[in-house]
């Protein structure tokens, strides 16, 4: 693992705990290892609820609610499925805050109009409108999904963690 990973996910979890939140995660082209990053951290238990691995189509609509229509309309690779994954991370657990990522990190399965490196990211809390990310990185397989879990975990630090998460500022 990765040391600046531990370093976001144990500051992220310092934030969490101190407010009092907790953490859910949707993930799809990370396959778990945002949840691998959190889970390294001794005590997360106390601030982490839950992840959702939902690599498939299906996995998306049976565990997190994610419709077909959006699905079909936009695809997994979109702004608003991973929106409707961290909004049903929020829906299907008992965290304060979501965080969802779906993209594709090839080799294959990249198009002209969602070239491989193209990822969602989206986070939201319980009590306030989601956000929403387009980013495209470049690389391997490996190299895309590290910045993934690199830039999703940065992106509620930055939104959460310069003030204290359970103040009236952020997300």
């Amino acid at each position: 693992m990765p040391n600046d990973l531990l370093s976001l996910a144990e500051r992220l979890g310092r934030h969490l705990l101190g407010s009092g939140h907790s953490l859910a995660l949707a993930e799809s082209c990370t396959g778990g290892w945002i949840a691998q990053s959190v889970t390294e951290i001794a005590g997360s238990s106390a601030w982490f609820d839950r992840g959702f691995v939902t690599y498939s189509n299906a996995a998306k609509i049976a565990m997190l609610g994610v419709r077909e229509s959006t699905l079909r309309q936009y695809g997994a690779v979109s702004l608003q499925t991973a929106a409707e994954m961290a909004a049903g991370a929020l829906a299907h657990s008992e965290a304060d805050i979501a965080l969802a990522v779906t993209g594709i990190a090839g080799p294959g399965g990249g198009t002209a109009e969602k070239p491989v490196g193209l990822v969602f990211i989206a986070w939201q809390r319980r009590d306030r409108p989601g956000r929403c990310i387009e980013r495209h990185f470049a690389g391997d397989r490996h190299a895309v999904r590290l910045q993934t879990v690199r830039t999703a975990l940065r992106c509620l630090l930055d939104e959460y963690g310069q003030a204290d998460i359970s103040d009236g500022e952020g997300g």
